[in-house]
């Protein structure tokens, strides 16, 4: 990952205190989203001894397979299925990965397909794709070993609609229940996964009897697998009468396409199927396997400010909550390790992850990450020898270009220097402009990996 604008940021340091934070800043988040480039993540768990293969504590003998089959969808798919060609090269037999749309010449493979679809808004391009990974698992025997490779991304990117609904029905009434209900990720995927002819453990229902190596980067804070692209290859604890409950309990039923009430109506009829369930059968030659997430980039993080000379604390990796409010803890944790030292001496660095969230009520433009930066640089002002920087990891912050944004001490003067008013920009949800007066925002291009969010906070 690079940087694209790490110059004129440093160069907006107000003394050389603040540059050398702010260039810590930076050198500890690239340390960190390179550690689960996809790429690594793969070549480090996945090793090849001849006909013996091992991905983590698994062994596999390579013998036992006729077939090798490599399917998949995410951000981050593309460059894992490079890797694990690179390792399996022709024991693959053929492969299909979707990806995002533009991003297929990025990668080199002989035996595997990709297929380029839209994200975030699933397409035409990403169901056709969909369906053809699901022919590939069709008549497979226990003889045949898949590697399903799954990214953020994964639920939009393979978005096949089960039987007798449309993916515009689908996309309906999965927006209502994200935009205008306060409807949890859990009730949300209740609803996804009985509705999908993928998720919720349906594509491992497709492939049984053959073993299948789901590879996961993982994109949710805690690792649910369940929720990673809606688990394909995980068992379902949810059920239609779960799904129908969600969608009575916010008042959407009486909303929802005919063709989504039938379906969900014959499954409490149990005319069909419901998904695949812990213990049943299928999932016995399944192994489900995350190779990358939030607590390895924090981790790698802190091993580089270590390397810089700095004492580390890795705050956490499950961090959630009011992006606003987040870093204005931040800045409290910061102003304490200022006057007493705790909970670590200077120079510190402390690396926080996971996945905030913005309560929109303005007509502004910003991310999460940016919005968590505006947010604790108003509790900074003033402090000298500070730096903060959040982004997204997969260098796109919310409905942005940026990854996320940097703020020191002197941040709120320089704006009100401008003639910019802090709070009004943060009431109105327009940290993106707010930053991008003051060419602070952090662009990365998009990175190829998703692994939530990462912070770090320098204190010299």
């Amino acid at each position: 990952m690079e940087i694209l604008n790490k110059a004129s940021i440093l160069d907006n340091a107000a003394s050389d205190k603040e540059r050398e934070a702010r260039r810590i800043a930076l050198e500890v988040l690239k340390a960190g989203v390179e550690a689960v480039d996809p790429r690594l993540a793969v070549n480090s768990f996945v090793k090849r001894h001849g006909n013996v293969l091992k991905i983590g504590s698994l062994t596999l003998d390579l013998k036992a397979f006729d077939r090798i089959l490599v399917v998949g969808g995410g951000k981050a798919s593309g460059a894992m299925a490079e890797a694990l060609e690179g390792i399996l090269s022709d024991h693959i037999s053929s492969g299909l990965v979707n990806v995002l749309r533009g991003t297929a010449s990025d990668f080199r493979t002989q035996r595997i397909a990709f297929n380029e679809a839209g994200h975030p808004i699933p397409d035409k391009d990403g169901l056709e794709g969909s369906r053809k990974i699901l022919e590939l698992m069709r008549g497979l025997d226990d003889r045949t070993l898949v590697f399903c490779l799954i990214s953020g991304g994964g639920s939009a990117l393979m978005p096949l609609p089960a039987t007798g609904i449309s993916l515009e029905d689908k996309q309906s009434l999965t927006q209502i229940l994200v935009n205008r209900t306060p409807a949890t990720i859990k009730e949300v995927n209740a609803v996804r996964k009985h509705i999908s002819a993928i998720k919720g453990g349906q594509l491992a229902r497709a492939a049984y009897p053959a073993t299948v190596v789901s590879l996961i980067l993982s994109d949710i804070v805690g690792d649910p697998l369940d929720s990673i692209a809606s688990g394909p290859t995980v068992p379902d604890t949810s059920t239609f009468r779960d799904a129908k409950e969600v969608l009575d309990r916010y008042g959407v039923w009486t909303s929802t396409p005919d063709s989504i009430k039938r379906r969900i109506e014959a499954g409490l009829r149990g005319e069909i199927p419901e998904t695949p369930k812990p213990g049943d059968r299928i999932f016995q030659r399944v192994h489900n396997i995350i190779i990358g997430n939030n607590r390895l980039a924090a981790e790698a993080a802190c091993r580089k400010a270590e390397g810089l000379g700095c004492r580390t604390l890795l705050l956490s990796s499950l961090i959630q909550g009011e992006a606003r409010h987040v870093g204005t803890v931040y800045a409290g944790i910061m102003a304490e390790v200022l006057i007493s030292g705790k909970p670590v001496e200077r120079p510190a660095v402390i690396v926080a992850g996971g996945e905030t969230t913005v309560t929109v009520t303005g007509s502004g433009k910003g991310g999460r990450n940016q919005e968590l930066v505006l947010g604790a640089s108003l509790a900074l002002q003033g402090l000298k020898g500070v730096a903060i920087a959040s982004i997204g990891t997969d260098g796109l912050d919310g409905p942005t270009d940026a990854a996320g944004a940097i703020a020191d001490g002197y941040t709120i003067e320089r704006a009100r220097g401008m003639g910019l008013d802090p709070m009004e920009f943060l009431r109105n949800n327009d940290s993106y402009s707010f930053f991008l007066a003051l060419k602070d925002l952090i662009f990365t291009g998009p990175t190829k990996t998703n692994v939530n969010d990462l912070a770090v906070l320098v204190i010299l």
